[in-house]
């Protein structure tokens, strides 16, 4: 149950810095959090969100770098800053890793305290709301396509799925790269937006169920070098639709968990099914000055008043958006 009540305004400790937030943005894992999984072990009351800017409003002991007033965005991806990864600047494999807003108390509220290594300073003049909405879902885009997929200008790149933030960002890291997208989804509206964000091949798959032959038709019968299949229970299709030795990118299962594949294809067609996670802190300030910059921005669906967070999670599980749905924070 989301309820919209008071709760006590952190403190932070020596390293952090208090932000009060004006903006938080949402993701399927905050619906996922108050459904709740075996092992998952909550403070209560929690507290939703992982994505948020705002102002540096207080700073605790120790803590240098900012200033009170400062507008910042947070990287909610929290490495504990010293294990053998974060120290190696691969923080998203932290050892200790937490997520904001799904482990610990998150950004759907008036404040919260994050170790400072996690913020994105902003330029004054810079909308929160489009920054709140481009942390969590570029970065995480951007470590995948980059990082871990190593998308090259010229390759083809294959979208499962129309309207979501990560989807929606890996078109415009694509096409600002100089890659060619293709985007397979099932609703028409959403098709023809991602159209008009870059995607250049579009295919309704509530009209073509086995959209993989229809991916390789469209691609003069030579398939596509890398699938973003952030479903899991499409990877069959997936993997069809791969050139040989192609790459699949998955940061997510929305689909399921759990799913058959054909191991045939994988050693037949030297693919690779690559995982992805967040991402390090330098690749989040690399994608956040782009967003700064304007070169890459953030697809906002709408926007509702905190109070109203309840309702806005409904768009979004339901699969009604396309792009990201923010939360406007009251003083």
């Amino acid at each position: 149950m989301l309820e919209y009540k008071d709760c006590p305004t952190p403190e932070p400790k020596p390293g952090e810095a208090l932000i009060r937030l004006q903006a938080a943005a949402l993701n399927r894992m905050d619906v996922m959090v108050r459904n709740g999984w075996p092992g998952l072990k909550l403070e209560l009351p929690h507290i939703n969100g992982a994505d948020g800017a705002g102002e540096v409003a207080a700073l605790g002991e120790g803590t240098s770098g900012f200033d009170i007033g400062e507008r910042v965005v947070i990287n909610p991806n929290l490495g504990c800053g010293h294990c053998e990864f974060c120290l190696a600047g691969r923080d998203n494999l932290c050892l200790d890793w937490h997520l904001l807003g799904e482990t610990v108390r998150g950004t759907y509220a008036q404040y919260v305290a994050v170790p400072a290594r996690q913020l994105h300073r902003l330029p004054k003049d810079f909308d929160l709301h489009q920054a709140a909405a481009a942390a969590l879902v570029y970065q995480t885009a951007w470590h995948s396509l980059m990082v871990r997929g190593n998308l090259q200008k010229h390759e083809t790149l294959l979208i499962v799925g129309a309207g979501g933030g990560v989807n929606t960002a890996s078109v415009q890291i694509a096409k600002h790269i100089g890659a060619r997208v293709v985007i397979v989804g099932s609703d028409s509206k959403k098709l023809e937006l991602a159209r008009s964000i870059g995607a250049e091949i579009l295919i309704d798959r509530s009209k073509e169920a086995d959209w993989s032959k229809s991916v390789f038709l469209a691609t003069d019968k030579r398939g596509v070098d890398v699938v973003v299949d952030n479903v899991g229970t499409t990877f069959m299709q997936s993997l069809r639709a791969l050139r040989k030795g192609g790459r699949l990118l998955t940061v997510g299962n929305s689909g399921g968990p759990r799913f058959e594949i054909d191991n045939r294809y994988l050693f037949a067609k030297h693919l690779s099914i690559i995982g992805s996670t967040m991402s390090s802190i330098t690749d989040f300030h690399e994608v956040m000055d782009l967003i700064v910059a304007g070169k890459l921005k953030p697809i906002l669906d709408g926007t509702f008043p905190l109070k109203d967070a309840a309702v806005a999670q409904e768009r979004l599980w339901n699969y009604e958006n396309f792009g990201k749905i923010t939360l406007d924070i009251p003083e």
